[in-house]
């Protein structure tokens, strides 16, 4: 006899609930004391959250999910509408073309695909912007990347402990 925790919709409040911290995460603004250079150490969240997801659960989150989150973000950051969409849907492609080898690699493995795959997005939304004439190039920019890529472990092992813990399939 099927249960509740065997319905198909399963954890979805628990992947729409972590997308939904990660975009809060992504809009709090920082300390007004801080430097405006630590602004570029804030981790791309959305992007973290969106990576887990199409390597655990590739049939339930991918393209659409990608487009529609990179969408909610650009509302939410007042950027161009489409920029993070666009960015979002290649970072979507990359992970879901590479989903079985990333299961296969360690954390910090991982962490190095991350590395790059969060630098692919942050030069696409760079491109998006400096076409629109909104930004300058900085070194600084990349550093989101680096940030991200060390935060991996701990985003990687929280999520699966809430997949885990919630039974979401």
């Amino acid at each position: 006899m099927a249960t509740v925790a065997d319905s198909p919709s399963n954890g979805t409040w628990v992947i729409a609930l972590t997308f939904f911290v990660a975009m809060i995460l992504a809009v709090m603004p920082m300390p007004e004391f801080a430097p405006v250079v630590l602004g570029y150490l804030r981790p791309e969240w959305v992007v973290l959250v969106l990576i887990y997801w199409i390597i655990a659960l590739p049939q339930r989150v991918g393209i659409a999910v990608a487009w529609s989150s990179g969408l909610f973000v650009d509302v939410l950051l007042g950027s161009l509408l489409g920029q993070h969409a666009v960015a979002y849907v290649v970072v979507a492609y990359v992970a879901s073309s590479l989903y079985q080898r990333l299961r296969m690699f360690s954390v910090w493995q991982q962490s190095m695909i991350v590395f790059a795959t969060i630098g692919l997005n942050q030069l696409i939304n760079f491109w998006i912007e400096s076409i629109a004439g909104l930004t300058d190039w900085n070194i600084w920019y990349l550093l989101t990347s680096v940030m991200s890529a060390f935060l991996w472990p701990w985003i990687f092992l929280m999520l699966r402990y809430l997949r885990r813990r919630f039974h979401v399939s």
